[in-house]
């Protein structure tokens, strides 16, 4: 698989610029290149993955403040899935499929596969996808958790549009606030991970956004939340 200068600017300038939750559309055609591909190509595939382009753009996705979602449609194997797995929510097509196969080329996953993966489907299975670099397809992936949702190709933007509007409809903290309480939690104890929760949810609860969210549902209209949601309640 190849990803573009144009894909992989866009992944650097949505990391840096937008403010509200964003999708990262993942289409493939081909799993590999053709058996006559051009030597330029090939050559300039080589420079990208001996610079570790996945493991950087898939670091700037998971530690970005903001919730992210992978849309997979077709292939997405080797640096592909090393960048969808930098996401936070990632939502595929039945016809796609998933490897490692790093392995066959006599190299491991570079693109921080070895430590993503086993976190996101458990010990075993991550295992299973590296050690044997076979495919496995959606609903595989379904059941082990390595995506949440399939959907069909031609109702897969409108579902990861309708996800991200979704996210942007709470008060701005609290979907970010979710992520670095889940990433935090996940490298510390179980101890650690509660103290940090307890630690943000009480700095949440004095915020105007949480009066007005209690307000909204007890008046059973939409709540509308603050553009500066870090403003002290004064409920």
């Amino acid at each position: 698989e190849f990803f573009t200068n144009v894909a992989l600017d866009y992944i650097d300038q949505a990391c840096r610029e937008s403010d509200d939750p964003f999708y990262l559309h993942l289409c493939y055609n081909a799993p590999h290149f053709p058996l006559e591909a051009p030597d330029d190509l090939i050559d300039k595939y080589r420079g990208r993955y001996r610079k570790g382009w996945g493991q950087l753009r898939a670091d700037k996705l998971e530690r970005m403040p903001k919730p992210t979602i992978a849309a997979i449609d077709g292939i997405c194997m080797g640096g592909g899935l090393e960048v969808a797995l930098g996401c936070d929510l990632r939502v595929a097509t039945p016809q796609s499929r998933f490897a490692t196969p790093e392995g066959k080329l006599g190299i491991i996953p570079g693109g921080g596969a070895t430590a993503r993966l086993p976190r996101v489907v458990g010990r075993g299975w991550g295992m299973e996808m590296m050690l044997m670099g076979e495919p496995i397809g959606a609903e595989r992936a379904l059941q082990i958790g390595l995506v949440t949702r399939l959907v069909e190709s031609n109702e897969l933007l409108g579902e990861i549009q309708k996800m991200a509007d979704h996210l942007a409809s709470f008060a701005p903290f609290v979907p970010r606030t979710m992520k670095a309480m889940v990433h935090f939690g996940m490298e510390a104890s179980l101890a650690g991970a509660l103290m940090f929760e307890k630690y943000a949810q009480g700095a949440l609860v004095q915020t105007e956004d949480k009066a007005e969210g209690i307000n909204a549902f007890l008046e059973k209209r939409a709540p509308d939340f603050s553009d500066q949601p870090w403003l002290p309640s004064t409920v």
